[in-house]
């Protein structure tokens, strides 16, 4: 079955469609441990980058300090946590990414478009506003349970008519519930403007302050999230056929979109929580790897997962070296990303990734 435009969904993963195209078990497998590589070597030079007067030298005694100076707790309780929460949320949205796209069959999908995100900005903005909400757990957990109850809303939603569970519908849903989340947010951030200076930076997407405490927070959402997602990839195949193809290969349909449902929450609700709603990576990280690997899942998402780390840490670095100060890495997702969906789009690749 060869590739149409746009539509990488219905792609056989067996059948080559691009010479540049990496498609042997082995070739893909170094592929995979190059990119991880990079990865780490990418978290380990962040901790010498960053506001201050420290240099390499400074940054690597603090590394192996007692803890008790400046620079022990400047790289020990932020550096070091950042590096890690920056590589647990990238990893986070490029699976989401390509679990949605999946889903939903469409390749210009992005999590935040089944709700989640507007879920967690919602409860972020009730439990400062109303609840007394401060520090960063707290918010971490409040924004959970937000798109937890956003995405257990759109799935009942979409799957409240004759035909039950579609793409199409637990899209709307997603789409109609995010956005009236998203709007009363904006109306009680504009009438309570203190809350508003409270969220700003999470509202934009930061890393900035984030300690130890905000990653253990995360972390077993994100890896029950990335399991799950990785046990479903061989069904998402098959569904991504079409519902009658996929039938007749076995696929429990009902099961795999809820599973792949409860996939995405944990993983996009826990990035978003963490270090607020990042555009562009849940959207690009799935077709470079989709271009690299193919549109076979049970690569796809292994390469996606070592890819959203990959641009969520290169991004941080740029964002504390190219300004003074600090540029939020939301900011710098948009920034890279959006050049590279263009040129994607204008090259036909951005479904099939040929």
């Amino acid at each position: 079955m060869r590739a149409t435009s746009f539509d990488s969904a219905r792609v056989d993963p067996d059948v080559p469609v691009d010479r540049g195209r990496v498609r042997s078990a082995l070739g893909r497998s170094q592929v995979l441990l190059g990119l991880a590589l990079l990865v780490v070597a990418l978290m380990v030079a962040s901790l010498f980058v960053g506001s201050g007067d420290l240099g390499v030298r400074d940054a690597w005694d603090a590394l192996w300090g007692d803890g008790r100076t400046t620079n022990d707790v400047i790289v020990r309780d932020y550096r070091v946590p950042r590096a890690l929460l920056a590589a647990l949320a990238g990893a986070a949205l490029g699976v989401a990414g390509a679990v949605t796209q999946a889903l939903t069959r469409n390749p210009l999908a992005d999590p935040g478009i089944l709700g989640v995100t507007g879920g967690a900005y919602f409860m972020a903005v009730v439990g400062a506003a109303f609840l007394g909400v401060t520090g960063i757990v707290p918010s971490v957990l409040c924004s959970m349970v937000g798109a937890m109850g956003a995405a257990v809303a759109v799935y009942l939603i979409g799957t409240a008519g004759r035909g039950g569970a579609t793409p199409a519908t637990i899209v709307l849903a997603g789409v109609a519930l995010g956005s009236t989340l998203s709007g009363i947010s904006y109306g009680i951030t504009l009438l309570l403007p203190d809350v508003f200076d409270k969220i700003r930076f999470w509202q934009i997407g930061s890393l900035q302050g984030r300690q130890i405490d905000a990653v253990a927070g995360i972390a077993p959402f994100i890896a029950a999230g990335l399991v799950l997602a990785l046990l479903l990839a061989r069904s998402l195949n098959a569904l991504a056929l079409g519902d009658d193809l996929a039938r007749t290969l076995g696929a429990r349909i009902v099961r795999t979109r809820a599973l792949a449902f409860v996939a995405i929450t944990l993983l996009c609700g826990a990035s978003t929580a963490a270090v607020g709603p990042i555009i562009f990576v849940g959207l690009i990280v799935p077709h470079v790897a989709r271009a690299i690997v193919g549109p076979d899942l049970r690569w796809l998402l292994p390469t996606s997962l070592v890819l959203g780390p990959l641009l969520f840490v290169v991004s941080d670095v740029v964002g504390r070296v190219v300004v003074e100060g600090e540029l939020p890495v939301g900011v710098v997702t948009a920034f890279l990303g959006a050049p590279v969906l263009i040129h994607l789009v204008r090259r036909g690749k951005a479904g099939s990734g040929a």
